[in-house]
């Protein structure tokens, strides 16, 4: 299998947080969901794999390449597009359009204004003249404009309301039809991430939790509201973590269709990817 990102036993220490020994590989074509609380690590990781920030140790390879040995090349075939705008609101798309011609080879500029075009984006406008979902969609529009193989997205639909998210996200399916192609997405909208995911990875507290396949956490997981009683008739194996509430106890099993076998009588939920995560950081394990 061939991967568009490797990274092996990534560390970067701060005076007071550390994201440590870190490892993830992404197979090319796919898209992975990058998730975690605020403060988790997931910036940091993404700054580390752009050498926006030097890690103390680990490997990092984009699409086949050692990032620090190739990295003029690796940037030509990457986008990054951010929870934000980073060109100068005061330019205008036509004037941002040259200025990439001048900097990615790849530069495809009929692309560009197509994609301006069926994004409904003014091409003599100032930039600051834009909304939020305008000003994301200009982003993708640079981003896409040079063929990138590899995108990876920090948070870019945050603040976007459900309509301007969709459209966004039908533009990554767009791209991903291309098996060439990879997304790494980091998102605290996981319901997103539950429209397009193959992949999930969950980082807490600077440490990677788990990396699963979204098919395993939608067929595998489940919740259940149960009383004390039940609780305590679940074997302790199948029990990722319990919540106490008002009139009893919200359970994330695992192994949810073995559990309906044994309980023919019990409803579980299906568990989103942010049950998941809510249960594993504010959850309580079984003892």
């Amino acid at each position: 299998m061939e991967y568009a990102l490797e990274v092996k036993n990534l560390t970067k220490e701060y005076k007071d947080f550390a994201v440590k020994d870190i490892s993830l590989k992404i197979p090319k074509g796919s898209v992975l969901g990058l998730i975690g609380e605020n403060g988790a690590g997931k910036s940091t990781f993404i700054n580390s794999i752009l050498n926006i920030v030097k890690p103390n140790e680990g490997e990092i390879s984009i699409l086949g390449k050692d990032l620090y040995t190739y990295e003029k090349e690796i940037k030509e075939e990457i986008a990054v597009i951010f929870d934000r705008s980073h060109y100068n609101e005061n330019l205008k798309p036509s004037f941002v359009g040259k200025m990439l011609s001048k900097i990615y080879k790849n530069w495809d500029n009929d692309k560009f204004y197509n994609l301006l075009k069926e994004f409904n984006i003014p091409v003599d406008k100032k930039i600051k003249q834009f909304s939020k979902g305008m000003k994301m969609k200009f982003e993708f529009a640079c981003a896409l404009s040079h063929s990138p193989k590899f995108l990876i997205l920090d948070e870019s639909t945050s603040g976007l309301d459900p309509v301007f998210r969709d459209e966004i996200l039908e533009i990554l399916r767009d791209f991903t039809m291309d098996e060439e192609h990879t997304i790494l997405m980091s998102s605290h909208i996981t319901s997103d991430l539950d429209k397009i995911a193959d992949y999930i990875a969950f980082i807490h507290n600077g440490r990677m939790k788990f990396i699963k396949t979204y098919e395993d956490i939608h067929d595998n997981y489940g919740v259940i509201s149960c009383k004390k009683e039940f609780l305590d008739n679940i074997s302790k194996e199948d029990i990722v973590a319990y919540k106490k509430e008002t009139f009893g106890y919200k359970v994330l099993i695992k192994n949810r269709l073995e559990i309906m076998k044994v309980f023919k009588d019990l409803q579980i939920e299906n568990a989103s990817i942010e049950d998941v995560m809510l249960f594993y950081i504010k959850g309580e394990k079984s003892a």
